[in-house]
């Protein structure tokens, strides 16, 4: 489907629910043009990916969700070559196109918010607002949130909850947990929502936002590793990315942003602070010149369009002909979190 002259194409992946976030705004940064090869480390619903397939680029397109890559096999074939798929996860994008064949890329595009799709399937369990198993893995497979919030010792849900939720009452609902999975472990999205929404009640100044919004975003960002996924993938992009080649980011939450904001203020860096009192910061040659001064968010027809777009925020850079070099996570805002099988840090 071709992208309209607002730049939304309500049908871009082939899901009359998905749209594509400032679509416009990450053509504009990527700039594909014809043989250029593009990673969409987040395919999603191929909005991304159809688009830069339209200006001519080649794209390898990465998801860790099973029904994504299985949704987008109509796609591939439309491509007629020019589009590859490989499940996985985005944080492995440096190997995923190596094992494709390509030593450098010529952009790569991060949509970081979770998928409308996962969000509109309750049996998904991403969301409080339809009741289903309280799963919420974006790969289907390893522990679930409700292993989590089964399991996990309750100082541990209070760090979680209060940091990946930014929740402040994050100890009245940790411990309300621990009191409630002692008579029954929680199974499904509504049992949860309805024992946060009785200890928290509502707030008539924000009534419209359900009381469990915040621990159900931080039960499933430390399910599926988020935040550990975006650094690594910005990591990852730095060093597959060729002299010249564009790193694009859209965000939907402050810790995500925060992250993002932080790498490239980092990697465009050409000089310290220093003072009459203290010398000059040694610093690294920038990795990245940036293409974006501030956040790009939504204009006012965007959102009026995909109510989604209200929170998203875009931040791009391009890459410099310097050497790469190692990330440390947590410096960049990467929370320090228990270990619970294969999950935290």
């Amino acid at each position: 489907m071709a992208v309209g002259e607002t730049g939304y194409a309500p049908d871009a992946g082939g899901s009359d629910r998905h749209v594509p976030v400032l679509l416009r705004q990450v053509l504009e940064h990527l700039s594909p043009k014809p043989g250029e090869v593009m990673i969409d480390g987040t395919f999603g619903a191929g909005g991304y990916s159809r688009a830069l397939l339209q200006k001519g680029a080649k794209v390898i397109g990465i998801d860790r969700d099973p029904d994504a890559i299985s949704g987008g096999q109509e796609l591939v074939r439309e491509a007629e070559g020019n589009l590859i798929l490989v499940p996985g996860q985005f944080a492995d994008l440096e190997d995923h196109a190596r094992q494709t064949g390509h030593d450098g890329v010529d952009g790569v595009v991060l949509d970081l918010g979770v998928s409308s799709m996962q969000l509109d399937e309750a049996e998904r369990g991403f969301s409080f607002l339809r009741d289903g198993p309280l799963d919420m893995r974006m790969e289907q497979a390893g522990p679930s949130a409700a292993d989590v919030v089964n399991h996990l010792p309750v100082k541990d849900l209070i760090r979680i909850i209060g940091l990946l939720g930014e929740e402040k009452r994050a100890t009245t609902v940790a411990h309300a947990i621990e009191r409630a999975r002692r008579e029954k472990p929680f199974l499904r999205t509504g049992e949860l929502a309805g024992l946060i929404e009785s200890v928290l009640g509502r707030s008539p100044k924000k009534a419209q936002i359900h009381p469990a919004t915040r621990t159900f975003q931080a039960l499933r960002i430390y399910v599926n590793g988020e935040l550990h996924q975006a650094a690594k993938a910005l990591e990852g992009a730095e060093r597959i990315l060729k002299p010249g080649g564009r790193l694009v980011l859209v965000s939907f939450h402050s810790l995500e942003d925060r992250i993002v904001k932080r790498f490239f203020a980092d990697r465009t860096k050409t000089r310290g602070g220093g003072s009459r009192h203290m010398p000059e910061e040694d610093v690294p040659p920038p990795t990245f010149e940036p293409l974006t001064r501030k956040a790009v968010e939504a204009d006012e027809e965007e959102t009026r369009f995909n109510p989604r777009a209200r929170s998203a925020r875009l931040r791009a850079g391009r890459r410099t002909s310097e050497p790469t070099r190692a990330l440390d996570i947590h410096a960049a805002g990467v929370p320090r979190l228990a270990e619970y099988e294969g999950l935290g840090s």
